[in-house]
């Protein structure tokens, strides 16, 4: 099990660059920045910072998308990255949520995707001449050393998870309750497998919040995460209804009650629209109370597949939290 942390963007560079050094020293293998460049700073600018504050960690974003970057300033950003931090870059992409969304623009499909996923590789490994959105020529990078760049794609949705196991290197899971995970898990292997991809090194991560604390505190501390996995669970439930049995009955009757989604709020604790969430919920989909607690629930996630444990690391006790599982934690997977 590998261990990863995720800065949203509020934290200030100081305490960034403290943070990923304490994070690294504690056994913390990735370093994650959410990409949404109006509601946060720019997250690559970030990631090159700490890049130089650590030595084995690496960076990635989670997740950009294929419609916010020209692909050539994409894969160009993603190679010196690469270079830089002497092979250090993973690459984390969506359809494109919050980023496209708060300029009222529209996610991206996923038939491009799968496209970006593809020619984005190609431009950085600078193997071979790359065309991409009908450009006059080809793109290939003179200074390119053949960096083969890991693709993590998220995905809930049955085709987005079938373009994850189709075209991926990994798969972003923005949950940690374990039979979610599992159903979403298997599907996305199957259908590697059925493309004729060899699986047995394929990553899955889960993304959550993670706190210790009491029951109450663990759960006020949280709140905010079911609203943001439920405006992606409304997305599919509207694409593929509520009875098709192509969604599980446990993601549907959650968000029954949702009213919205403020995405000048998003992944913030004071969204309006928390009232639809439940204790249970909360406490289902984070990783919340005691070291023991952790440990279960980490356990739990391991498994039914999950290679990575993402903390989305954004609640104001982000030194304990990284000294927690440096102390108690990341030991009990490292045996």
């Amino acid at each position: 099990m590998e261990f990863g942390i995720t800065f949203k963007g509020f934290v200030s560079p100081n305490r960034a660059r403290n943070l990923v050094r304490q994070a690294e020293e504690a056994g913390f293998s990735y370093c994650w920045f959410y990409d949404s460049h109006i509601l946060w700073r720019e997250s690559f600018v970030a990631m090159a910072m700490c890049m130089e504050h650590t030595k084995t960690m690496r960076f990635g974003p989670c997740v950009t998308n294929p419609n916010i970057r020209d692909w050539s300033l994409a894969a160009s950003l993603y190679a010196s990255l690469a270079l830089q931090s002497e092979g250090r870059f993973d690459l984390g992409v969506g359809r494109g949520d919050s980023s496209m969304r708060v300029m009222g623009k529209k996610p991206a499909p996923l038939a491009r995707l799968a496209e970006f996923t593809h020619k984005v590789k190609a431009m950085v490994k600078g193997e071979e001449p790359v065309n991409y959105d009908d450009c006059a020529s080809e793109v290939k990078f003179p200074w390119a050393v053949g960096y083969d760049l890991p693709v993590w794609i998220a995905a809930y949705g049955p085709k987005a998870l079938a373009t994850a196991g189709e075209h991926g290197d990994g798969l972003i899971l923005q949950l940690a309750e374990p039979s979610l995970v599992k159903w979403f898990t298997d599907q996305t292997l199957e259908a590697g497998k059925n493309a004729g991809k060899d699986m047995s090194n394929f990553k899955v991560q889960a993304a959550a919040p993670a706190y210790f604390g009491d029951k109450q505190e663990c759960l006020d501390k949280t709140r905010w995460f079911p609203a943001m996995v439920g405006n992606h669970v409304a997305d599919i439930v509207e694409k593929y209804g509520s009875d098709s049995g192509l969604v599980p009955k446990s993601l549907t009757d959650y968000i029954e009650k949702r009213k919205g989604y403020d995405y000048s709020k998003h992944g913030q604790s004071d969204n309006p629209y928390l009232e639809f969430i439940s204790d249970d919920i909360i406490e289902s989909f984070s990783v919340l109370g005691s070291p023991d607690d952790h440990i279960a629930k980490i356990k739990q996630l391991e498994e039914v597949g999950v290679t990575q444990f993402n903390i989305y690391l954004d609640n104001g006790d982000e030194e304990n939290i990284i000294a927690q599982y440096g102390q108690h934690i990341i030991p009990e997977f490292s045996q």
